[in-house]
């Protein structure tokens, strides 16, 4: 009966506002463990052997996932604040400085919306699965659950449990239900990403043991530790390479077109929509962030990385006849865009780095879903085998065409929008100096000119290239499927969402962008002081001389 009586009464009688119980209720550490708790009835779930009854279950769980992470949004996120929200903490191992810590910021709640939403679609794009479907659909609730912790997890120690976590699915997805080479794909890329792992694990030791008391891996508590420039870059060049490993950055990428090569689409999907924005997110997270001394120093080395993905993965993907790997090494080219943003100190860069994760997330996944879905009817990846099926499968042109064009950045698409920021923030960026903003933006634009030159004339070979009178005989070259439609319409709908409207998604985390540039900009003063002291003292007068500078910065930089 109570339910009735005005707030402002509360106020009057008890001096206080009643919180809501929307604002106690733990959304995130909700959002994890629902998942994962779903994973592990699966077993029980009684089923006939085919799946029909365990991919329902699978769908419902997921969907529950998806509708928590909205209501944590809606329910407890402000946009407008820079700080964590949502937050969480409870003292797991104290003697380890193990703790529960989980918070969202701007950083990491779009990514945790895009999680659950594309591993919703995932599991819908799973409905053929018939071999061993029960281990198949606890792979992907556990990892939906593993992937949300990556972004929500506000300890270093706990990132590293949960960023292994989802390592374990990925391989058995690929070594199980892969393509011919499933066993070589999946051991590469557990070789390489588990591997690269032992960086983060020796990073957060380090950060965490840093200075005297009980170890603490909480990144509010790291953010504010004194970490000396030497210190930071050590930390620094490990985590680049981990996360360089999953962003994908050339050359430590070789594994991702493997993977792709031999995956199934909801595993496609997996990878293109969410685990390489973990690589991108971690960047912005630890790099960027927790140590703005060294990514000060390192940020030129990432945007010159940027460019060579760029232009290195545009080539290649133009060279590619096979389907799958054309696709893969285009996603490499698109992840570019985002180290350039990451390296730039203009919250417009920045936040450009931020869309273009979510932008190819969407566009990845939608794009590698056709490519199963075709190869389910074509039964062929090479491009010079699927030429004439545009007669057959109209609609199934009709979403190719429009996904492709999202991915070749159109404009009223978000892949447009997402690139338009990280150019426009690189040069105006007063950090660099012209000529290097010149040189970087000129190079950045080859890739701009190639992706719809590869794009396109794929289309024109798959749809309408020459005849294979073998293919179009076959009785399973049918037209799309309602359940296809309905998934690539609701990867559409944000896409052009967004395009029309950025300011949808960008508010969402432009809060905490402009804190994080603001202290690499800061951070980039104190660099450029201490190397201008450090030439006075040494009187190195030679600098001045007519030589050029390969400096990229700019002296007194603001």
């Amino acid at each position: 009966m109570f339910d009735c009586v005005p707030v402002s009464f509360w106020a009057t009688i008890s001096g206080q506002v009643p919180e809501p119980i929307s604002a106690n209720f733990p959304w995130l550490s909700f959002s994890i463990l629902f998942p994962i708790a779903g994973s592990l009835l699966v077993p029980f779930i009684p089923d006939e052997g085919e799946g029909k009854q365990v991919r329902w279950y699978a769908l419902g769980i997921a969907l529950i996932t998806f509708l928590i992470t909205v209501g944590a949004y809606l329910k407890g996120y402000n946009p407008s604040e820079e700080g964590l929200q949502l937050s969480e903490r409870v003292s797991w191992l104290p003697d380890l400085g193990l703790t529960w810590a989980v918070g969202a910021d701007g950083l990491s709640m779009p990514l945790i919306l895009l999680t659950s939403f594309i591993t919703a679609l995932a599991v819908l794009a799973a409905w053929p699965v018939s071999f061993k479907p029960k281990l198949f659909f606890f792979l992907i609730l556990a990892m939906d659950g593993g992937q949300i912790a990556v972004f929500a997890v506000q300890d270093m120690l706990l990132f590293f449990l949960a960023w292994e976590l989802e390592l374990l699915p990925v391989y058995l997805l690929l070594a199980i239900w892969g393509g011919k080479k499933r066993q070589y794909a999946a051991t590469k890329f557990i070789i390489y990403t588990a591997g690269s792992s032992l960086f983060i694990l020796l990073a957060c030791l380090a950060m965490g043991f840093f200075g005297t008391g009980s170890p603490n891996f909480e990144f509010v508590h790291l953010a504010n530790q004194d970490f000396g420039s030497g210190f930071q870059m050590l930390c620094y060049g490990g985590l680049l390479i981990a996360f360089g490993v999953k962003l994908p950055i050339v050359p430590l990428h070789t594994w991702l077109p493997d993977a792709h090569g031999e995956a199934t689409a909801p595993v496609h999907m997996l990878l293109a929509g969410i685990l390489l924005k973990m690589g991108g997110y971690a960047l912005l997270r630890f790099n960027a962030q927790l140590l703005p001394l060294a990514h000060a120093k390192f940020a030129p080395l990432l945007i010159v990385l940027g460019v060579v993905n760029i232009i290195y993965a545009a080539l290649t993907s133009f060279a590619q006849r096979n389907l799958k790997r054309k696709i893969a090494y285009s996603s490499i080219s698109h992840m570019g865009f985002v180290l350039i943003g990451i390296g730039s100190f203009s919250s417009l860069g920045t936040s450009g780095a931020m869309l273009q994760m979510i932008s190819h997330g969407l566009i990845g996944a939608s794009l590698f879903f056709l490519v199963g879905a075709t190869y389910d009817r074509t039964h062929t990846l090479q491009l010079n085998e699927m030429g004439g099926v545009g007669q057959k499968m109209r609609i199934m042109f009709a979403l190719w065409t429009v996904c492709s064009l999202a991915s070749l950045a159109l404009p009223g698409m978000s892949g447009f929008v997402s690139e338009l920021m990280v150019f426009a923030g690189l040069v105006t960026d007063e950090v660099y100096t012209l000529p290097f903003r010149i040189v970087i933006a000129g190079l950045a634009a080859i890739g701009v000119i190639l992706t719809p030159i590869y794009l396109l004339s794929m289309l024109r070979e798959i749809f309408f290239g020459k005849e294979n009178k073998e293919l179009l005989t076959k009785r399973e070259l049918v037209d799309a499927e309602p359940r296809e439609i309905y998934i690539i319409a609701s990867l559409l709908v944000p896409i052009i969402g967004i395009g029309l409207y950025p300011r949808i998604m960008t508010e969402t985390f432009t809060a905490s962008i402009d804190g994080l540039v603001l202290r690499d900009k800061i951070a980039v003063e104190k660099v450029i002081s201490i190397t201008n002291n450090s030439f006075e003292t040494k009187n190195l007068s030679l600098l001045n001389s007519s030589a050029p500078s390969l400096n990229p910065y700019r002296a007194g930089s603001n």
